[in-house]
């Protein structure tokens, strides 16, 4: 019940406040959908995006400088933005972290065009415009990271290894011109492997109905992990839906490039629970926040 409160508070919470467009402009990549397009379901669940947009969780308290953009899940279809998004938003927030949740543009139409790169491009954007506001918002510029579950953390892996490439789809205003490295990543029960222990239906939607085995390897995160990644924090359970090796691997990727890695797999917990893991796997958020402080 107190879950369901929670949830209903920040359905509440998102619909009243005002999102903020991560391009002033037409945003790159795709056509933009008519109006009317994107729809909102329980929990919160959005698709079809007509614009990506973010909403800022400011610091509460003392600040620590250190800022998150957050990718909530949902297989590259939906974006489930209340326990996957703004909880955490406000979880961040309470700890002096300011938070963006990130509206990225997923779909289950394919004729909306948003394939790869098009989540990729609303991600790098929305590392970029935190950068450019970090004075204004109190933050370190060098102590921005990402912060991604399930699809949503794949989202968040390809930022933390494919950040040095280059998409003739963006655009040339002063905001694209900086970094979209981000200075660490959390990856919470994340897709990482688009080959053979994918999550076939985040793997469909974001490389389309039929990827080349280029494209498959490009999106295949653990591969593309360089020692220029960031340091990384990973959870997962061994009775995930989506396959605990895509962590395993992501994690063992690290290690070899000599990139920091935490790696936190649970017996328990399934997937999708956000900060209310039970048994075991309940104290993972305060394993989170003890991570976090050493990046201060």
């Amino acid at each position: 019940m107190r879950r369901m409160l929670i949830g209903l508070v920040l359905v509440g919470m998102t619909m009243a406040a005002e999102w903020t467009p991560l391009w002033e402009t037409e945003a790159p990549g795709a056509p933009k959908p008519a109006e009317g397009t994107e729809k909102v379901g329980d929990r919160a669940a959005y698709t079809d995006i007509g614009q990506p947009q973010y909403f800022l969780h400011s610091a509460e308290g003392k600040a620590t400088g250190q800022g998150v953009v957050i990718f909530p899940g949902g297989g590259y279809t939906v974006a489930m933005m209340d326990h996957e998004g703004h909880e955490f938003g406000q979880w961040l927030a309470g700890r002096g972290i300011t938070a963006m949740v990130v509206k990225y543009r997923v779909s289950g139409r394919d004729e909306l065009g948003y394939h790869f790169p098009v989540p990729y491009l609303d991600a790098r954007r929305a590392i970029r415009t935190m950068r450019a506001h970090a004075e204004e918002w109190g933050i370190d510029p060098g102590k921005i990271g990402v912060m991604g579950f399930s699809a949503g953390g794949h989202l968040a892996s390809l930022c933390a290894t494919k950040f040095d490439e280059a998409f003739d789809q963006e655009t040339k205003d002063k905001i694209d011109q900086l970094s979209c490295r981000p200075d660490f990543a959390v990856l919470v029960y994340p897709v990482i492997s688009m080959g053979d222990i994918t999550h076939q239906g985040s793997r469909r939607r974001l490389a389309g109905p039929d990827p080349s085995k280029e494209l498959l390897e490009a999106l295949s995160t653990e591969r593309q992990v360089s020692e220029k990644a960031p340091p990384c924090f990973l959870l997962t359970t061994s009775d995930d839906m989506v396959d605990c090796r895509n962590s395993l691997r992501f994690a063992e990727a690290c290690k070899a490039h000599g990139v920091p890695v935490a790696l936190h797999m649970f017996e328990q917990g399934g997937h999708g629970y956000g900060l209310h893991g039970n048994g075991n796997l309940a104290v993972w958020p305060e394993l989170l926040e003890a991570w976090l402080k050493a990046r201060r």
